[in-house]
């Protein structure tokens, strides 16, 4: 009896995960948008404080001067914007690059452009936590040097921070290569569903998480993290837990390229689980549903549940193969093959690179179940570190 109460536990929390918090939450949302009790997004647009905004760069001599080219183009006063590229140690062209571009751009009518370098090769939240001690500018806008603004994102991020209430911004990241590679399609999926869903919890209440490619906050209300937290996943925590709201706007955008082939996303997702034991419950007031109330739900089954995808699965492997050989049940049977079965098809899709839709979706899944249980693995043994190697 222990095991199948084991086995359903962990099968409620795959399927609450992937399949039934998104609808949910979306439809509360449509409820409470029907009878006019949403939180929403206040927006001013005559709010103008001076902006920083800080590109964090590590060898990104390809993309850098692409960059630098696009923030020019920002619709934001000149006089209240400034231009941080944030070198995080680079050992290419990175940092030549970026003073020709400063000397070629020098112009009364041009953003001005300064270059920040990192004391030593620490990550990107440890170089930010140093940049951000030399900039004098009331609100940061964070950003990444392969991620392309919109020209109206900064005006965007910033127009939300008029509301004091509001500690972070993030804004909508697309994916310019979707079309393009089987491997960013499937991540342009996920992904669209996942913003929908943020756009829910911030009309509602907080967000929580956010994006590492275009978000915003006030400089007084910047928090020195740990180098190997993100900002994505530990700022919104943060300001929820302080009682303050970390929001979604959808009309902030930027673009970038997802990984085009199973081997850069899987890197890409190694990474982003490097935390992933910490990140399932970072804080214990986070499950105080008397006092967060939405947030609660909300992290429970928008992240807790889904850093645990390969702990239940595993799970609801073993309890089902174990209760096939126990137990006559043709039910355990069934559901002990129907997992072998999934996970050969995921082996065929990585092995030959199956373009067919269904066999991507399922390597794609698999693929982020395998990355947090690296990310598991390298946490336990120590080889979690809060840097990586840019990916292409």
């Amino acid at each position: 009896m222990l095991l199948k109460i084991l086995f359903w536990l962990a099968a409620m929390g795959i399927i609450t995960a992937m399949a039934a918090y998104g609808p949910v939450v979306n439809f509360i949302a449509k409820i409470k948008r029907k009878h006019n009790t949403i939180r929403g997004l206040r927006k001013d647009y005559t709010y103008l404080p001076s902006v920083a905004v800080l590109v964090s760069a590590h060898n990104e001599e390809a993309v850098i001067e692409k960059k630098l080219l696009n923030l020019l183009i920002t619709d934001y006063p000149k006089d209240l914007l400034e231009i941080v590229i944030m070198s995080d140690a680079s050992t290419d062209n990175t940092i030549s690059i970026v003073k020709k571009f400063i000397e070629d751009n020098k112009s009364d009518d041009k953003f001005k452009i300064t270059l920040y370098e990192a004391s030593e090769h620490k990550g990107k939240t440890n170089a930010q936590n140093e940049a951000v001690k030399k900039i004098d500018a009331e609100v940061i806008v964070m950003t990444d040097a392969n991620s392309m603004f919109e020209k109206s994102a900064v005006k965007e991020l910033v127009s939300c921070l008029c509301d004091s209430e509001v500690k972070y911004v993030t804004g909508t990241l697309a994916y310019a290569n979707s079309q393009k590679a089987v491997t960013a399609a499937n991540e342009n999926t996920y992904w669209n569903m996942d913003l929908k869903i943020r756009k829910s919890e911030s009309d509602i209440m907080t967000i929580t998480a956010g994006n590492g490619a275009i978000y915003a906050c006030r400089k007084a209300d910047y928090y020195d993290f740990k180098p190997i937290l993100c900002h994505d996943s530990a700022m919104p925590i943060k300001y929820a837990l302080d009682g303050y709201r970390a929001v979604y706007n959808e009309k902030a955008v930027a673009y970038e390229n997802a990984g085009e082939t199973n081997e850069d996303e899987f890197k890409r997702k190694v990474r982003m689980n490097r935390g992933i034991l910490y990140d399932i419950c970072p804080d214990i007031r986070i499950f105080n549903i008397f006092k967060y109330k939405w947030f609660s739900l909300f992290y429970l089954c928008h992240r807790t549940l889904r850093y645990m995808l390969f702990i239940n699965h595993l799970m609801v492997l073993c309890f089902s193969y174990i209760l096939a050989i126990i137990t006559d049940g043709p039910f355990w049977t069934f559901a002990a093959a129907a997992q072998l079965l999934f996970y050969a098809v995921a082996i065929y899709g990585t092995a030959f690179k199956s373009k067919n839709k269904i066999v991507s979706l399922i390597t794609y899944y698999t693929q982020t179940i395998v990355a947090q249980a690296v990310g598991i693995y390298n946490q336990l043994t120590g080889k979690s570190k809060p840097f990586w190697e840019v990916s292409r």
